[in-house]
């Protein structure tokens, strides 16, 4: 009996410590949230639901480690696809109404986001 209590704390202990993990935002979020926002970032597409996207994309990234990857993502996003407006991707959180911590630039450095 005393084994399977072990076992019990055991499996309760690796849920605790393996829950805030298993949630992490990745890249691939923070794409999908912000495709919408990639017309209006090259200059071919309005505004529009882009918005939805940036507050979805804001209401995810609740831990600073999901911020630091968002703004990582960001960042990575902003060097890799052609054509963006920088001007337009670092005034998105103003154009939509919400306020983050960092700001969308490829010189944002992510390791001091919070």
């Amino acid at each position: 009996m005393e084994m399977v209590s072990k076992i019990a704390c055991l499996v309760v202990l690796c849920m605790v410590v393996a829950a805030p993990h298993a949630e992490a935002l990745t890249c691939g979020q923070v794409a999908g949230d912000l495709a919408a926002c990639l017309p209006y970032l090259q200059g071919s597409g309005p505004l529009g639901s882009c918005c939805g996207g940036v507050r979805a994309l804001l209401g995810a990234a609740k831990t600073p480690a999901d911020r630091k990857t968002a703004c990582t993502c960001l960042k990575s996003a902003a060097n890799a696809i052609k054509g963006i407006n920088l001007s337009k991707a670092a005034g998105l959180p103003t154009a939509c109404g919400v306020n983050i911590p960092y700001k969308i630039s490829p010189s944002t450095d992510c390791s001091t986001v919070q």
